[in-house]
């Protein structure tokens, strides 16, 4: 019997998943390690990483060798599974249909029209914007109008 040591991001210590062959497919570890977790597939899917290389397998039919060490994380259903710093960062886009940023005055009716904005974690602005309309929002119930 073939196996695959497994463990979840936040566990400590590493399970078996067994199998015959050489290599077992991403959908079949996937199941057999909801089945062997009691996980209700209707409301998580699981995203496999190899311990040692940190390469995340996104096709189901991709082949696992045996004797891998993997570490499973439990992600919502129709998550986004890419977890690259490219897409997070790759967000260009203005907030509440204003134009792009291309100089001083239009960046400063952009930050103003970004303060208003209630919920700044969901805005679609790069991080920078996002702190400096943060940091005019904590700082204006301390203005001279208060």
């Amino acid at each position: 019997m073939a196996c695959v040591h497994y463990k979840f991001a936040s566990k400590l210590n590493f399970a078996i998943a067994t199998f015959d062959g050489r290599h077992i497919s991403l959908g079949d570890l996937k199941k057999q390690i909801m089945r062997r977790e009691k996980l209700k597939a209707a409301k998580c899917d699981l995203q496999i990483t190899n311990a040692q290389t940190e390469e995340e397998y996104t096709d189901d039919n991709a082949l696992i060798s045996k004797n891998v060490s993997v570490i499973v994380r439990r992600i919502p259903i129709g998550a986004v599974k890419s977890t690259s710093k490219a897409d997070a960062i790759g967000r260009t886009e203005p907030v509440m249909g204003t134009s792009m940023v291309t100089d001083d005055s239009s960046a400063s009716l952009f930050l103003a029209q970004l303060t208003k904005t209630a919920n700044l974690a969901e805005a679609n602005a790069s991080e920078e914007d996002k702190i400096k309309a943060m940091m005019s929002q904590s700082g204006h119930a301390y203005g001279p109008v208060n």
